[in-house]
């Protein structure tokens, strides 16, 4: 058996967590072929999504750690009493402006509320975030992975359980977390819920400030990198410029057909700042998968693009339901799974190749201003879900080339057969759309495109040869 020291040295099969591993390097293994779901694969996820369940286990994992560190039952009433206000306290501090927030979660009850009302969602968000990656042919065959300030170990965890429903993919999973309490709550969690000899093999964490920690000490070789809710809580320090050069120098540690990903918060002001930031690293050597797509072949103006998806609400966790036994119940059940996120490359590997055909008659969203009350044709990512009501849908659209923000208008009951697109087509999605009425919108300094019954959306055809990317 081998005794593995270093986390990001080693890649031999995992057989025990508590060893540490040798510092000494190991060769530069070969690229593992990207790996392909199976429809036996993809039932098994759909029907995952389906319930909307987080893993009981890990509920009662949790369940078990918190009563290990206070020393009494969870449900006890002083505990849940302490719980609910570790968790007003972090949520009051999350809408703060973003220089005077702390939002360390680095001791104590604050971990402890962190397990039991963040934990859920953002374990299911991440199970979300990897199929997407799965279907995009961005996984492979043997993974090595490392996670940037992973916290109680959210993205292990859940790359650990996706996995399990796979059945030819291996992975390596590092990380790197400063706070000791979150290091002893991730251990305790992957002791209990992730088993030996599994697909995936959890290395113990190496505590560091992911700020001040030494990318040369991790091998070249990993194949996705990740950013998980992280970025955003640099601090005053963490300027686009700062955090650009910190996801720079993790990215000298890629893998040449490697892939990373950055997760914020949907709140509109990490979500903008996120699409600035993808846009400084876009300028630099680095490529954007998804969800952005630059199909007049220009960079946007990510200033005030405040885009985000949205997926089915999960069903609240048994320790949630306890918390909201309490005069105010909405305060301690978080089930909404909301989050900003970008995809980026090194091979220049996109997940959209579409560039709008010389001589097409369709409009640039950056000359919408002057035709403010006229009909035209357009093409655009749609990149939002619904953000108005039954009655009246509203989606953004994206060519990155608009100064200003456009969404498209659907009345419901102009919605045919013709322009349904709109409403069905998932996030990120390129779409045409013929004949729709612009409006300018001076409350919100917006655009909107009507869309009627007279609208025909489609999903425009990738020319024949159209299968390269200009950054």
């Amino acid at each position: 058996m081998q005794t593995p020291s270093d986390p990001y040295t080693y890649y031999g099969p995992v057989q025990t967590y508590p060893q540490e591993m040798p510092e000494k390097p190991v060769p530069v293994i070969s690229s593992s072929p990207a790996y392909l779901l199976s429809p036996e694969e993809e039932r098994r996820i759909s029907a995952f999504f389906a319930a909307r369940t987080f893993p009981p286990a890990l509920g009662e994992a949790i369940e078990q750690y918190i009563t290990k560190k206070v020393g009494r039952d969870w449900h006890d009433p002083v505990i849940m009493d302490r719980l609910r206000k570790a968790i007003v306290a972090q949520k009051d501090d999350y809408w703060k402006p973003q220089a005077r927030r702390s939002l360390k979660y680095t001791s104590g009850y604050s971990v402890l509320g962190y397990l039991a009302y963040h934990f859920p969602v953002y374990f299911m968000q991440t199970e979300h975030i990897l199929a997407m990656l799965a279907r995009d042919g961005l996984l492979k065959q043997r993974m090595t992975v490392l996670d940037i300030g992973t916290g109680p170990g959210v993205v292990p965890l859940a790359i650990a359980d996706f996995y399990s429903r796979l059945d030819g993919a291996t992975a390596n999973v590092y990380s790197i977390e400063q706070s000791e309490e979150h290091i002893a709550a991730f251990l305790h969690l992957r002791n209990t819920c992730v088993p030996l000899g599994g697909s995936v093999g959890i290395k113990t964490p190496r505590k560091e400030d992911i700020t001040t920690s030494n990318p040369a000490r991790i091998s070249e070789q990993i194949d996705l990198i990740i950013f998980s809710n992280v970025l955003n809580e640099i601090g005053n320090s963490g300027s686009v410029e700062r955090r650009a050069a910190l996801v720079m120098q993790y990215a000298e540690r890629l893998a040449p057909d490697g892939t990373i990903l950055i997760i914020e918060p949907a709140e509109e002001n990490t979500s903008t700042q996120l699409r600035i930031l993808s846009l400084a690293l876009k300028k630099q050597w680095l490529t954007i998968h998804s969800p952005c797509t630059y199909i007049w072949g220009t960079n946007c103006t990510p200033d005030r693009c405040w885009s985000f998806v949205t997926a089915p609400c999960i069903r609240p966790t048994r320790m949630m339901e306890t918390l909201a036994a309490c005069d105010e119940p909405f305060r301690y059940v978080n089930t909404d799974i909301k989050y900003s996120y970008v995809v980026l490359r090194k091979d220049r590997k996109t997940r959209d190749t579409y560039r709008v055909p010389a001589g097409s008659r369709v409009l640039r969203l950056s000359q919408i201003h002057r035709h403010v009350d006229k009909r035209i044709n357009l093409i655009a990512a749609k990149m939002s879900e619904n953000l108005g009501d039954a009655k009246n849908l509203m989606f953004r659209l994206c060519d990155g080339t608009a100064d200003t923000p456009v969404f498209a208008v659907v009345p419901s009951f102009h919605i045919t057969p013709e322009n349904e697109a709109i409403v069905s087509a998932p996030y990120g999605t390129i779409l045409e759309l013929d004949s729709v009425l612009v409006h300018y919108n001076l409350k919100h300094d917006a655009y909107n495109v009507l869309v009627s019954r007279n609208t025909r959306v489609i999903i425009p055809s990738i020319e024949e040869g159209n299968d390269c990317c200009t950054d």
